[in-house]
Parts: C-alpha cells; sequence; structure tokens
C-alpha cells in the first residue's frame, strides 16, 4: 500500500477532509496534513486544540479482508504512532492511555482519533493523529501535556514527522503476514497507564 499525500494550508478537521477526499474525489488510500485545523475533534465529541506548529494528519485506506480487524486498530495506531515519536524522544518514557492518548514521561503528546465509514460498499478506516510538535495547551485537568521540542530539544519539520509515519504504516502492510495480536495486546498492556 502506497499512501498519497495532500496538504492543505487550511482545514476543519482532517478527518472530515479525508472523508470528504474519499467521498467526493475518488482518492481511497492517502494522507491528510494540514498547516492549520480550525475545528480538530478529540475523542467522545472533545475538541482538539490545534495550534499551529504541530501535527494534525489523517490517514486513510480501505479495509480488505486480509486486514486486522477495526477494533484491533485501536491497539495497532498507538504502537506504530509511539515508534514514530520514540525516534524524536530517545530518551521519553511513552505509555498509552486508552482509547486513544500518546503520553511522554507521562505527559499527554498524541491522540488518535479512529473513524470507520462505509461508502460504495466498501468499508474505510480513518485514522486522525494530532501530535504536539513545538507547542502544547496548558490543561486545567488531572492530567499535564508536553510537546516533542520540550521532551527532546529536537524540532522535527512536520513533512520529515508525516514521511515516518508513511514509512511505519507502509512497512506495517508489507510485514502484514507477521502481525500477530495477542503480542500486540501483550505490547498495549505492557505501555497502558493505570
Amino acid at each position: 500500500m502506497k499512501f498519497k499525500i495532500f496538504k492543505f494550508k487550511k482545514v476543519k478537521s482532517t478527518n472530515d477532509t479525508a472523508i470528504g477526499l474519499i467521498k467526493n474525489n475518488k482518492k481511497y488510500i492517502g494522507c491528510v496534513y494540514a498547516d492549520m485545523q480550525t475545528k480538530g475533534k478529540g475523542a467522545r465529541g472533545k475538541k482538539w486544540i490545534s495550534r499551529k506548529g504541530n501535527l494534525f494528519s489523517t490517514l486513510f485506506f480501505p479495509m480488505k479482508g486480509n486486514y486486522p480487524p477495526f477494533n484491533e486498530f485501536s491497539l495497532i495506531n498507538p504502537i506504530i504512532i509511539s515508534n514514530v515519536i520514540k525516534i524524536y524522544c530517545t530518551k521519553g518514557n511513552i505509555t498509552f492511555k486508552f482509547p486513544n492518548d500518546i503520553y511522554v514521561n507521562d505527559k499527554k503528546i498524541c491522540g488518535i482519533l479512529q473513524e470507520v465509514i462505509n461508502f460504495k460498499k466498501k468499508k474505510f478506516l480513518i485514522i486522525g493523529i494530532g501530535l504536539n510538535i513545538i507547542s502544547n495547551p496548558s490543561l486545567k485537568k488531572n492530567y499535564q501535556a508536553t510537546n516533542i521540542y520540550l521532551e527532546s530539544k529536537n524540532e522535527p519539520q512536520i513533512k520529515e514527522i508525516i514521511g515516518s509515519i508513511i514509512s511505519a504504516y507502509e512497512s506495517f502492510f508489507i510485514n502484514l503476514s507477521s502481525y500477530n495480536y495477542v503480542r500486540i495486546k501483550k505490547k498495549i498492556k505492557s505501555m497502558t497507564l493505570n
């Protein structure tokens, strides 16, 4: 599988843009990212705070018969994205908080929003990724947030991170025959915050 990149200056939501590309433009495999996102979506209808300079991206593709089912991707996605974050935050302790948050050193750095749509008798998986690169919101909640620069003094380019994410997903599909749900489940369990 090869992901085509669709770059935008400004969108309401990269997930909604990806769905529009599928339904209106007959683009079935790709990666959307934008400089600005005005109505980013978080889990359970919450808003994702989208500050310029951070990553707002969505991967989309049709689900095939030999792919893991939708619910297993909710475990696969954080592992793939965590491995990308590790490239930049080499000294960070990376953990996962169910259902969709990735933490570095006990601070939230990334959120993943997974959706499925049906179109022309096919199911498409939509994987939204919000990753703090150079800034993060100050949250008055029971957890803190962070960003790649704060954790590593490393300021990777968005294009570079997109390349790493696409490469990681393409590698996953190339090596699909070695996919093991039990192993993935154990890995997530070892990473999960209580």
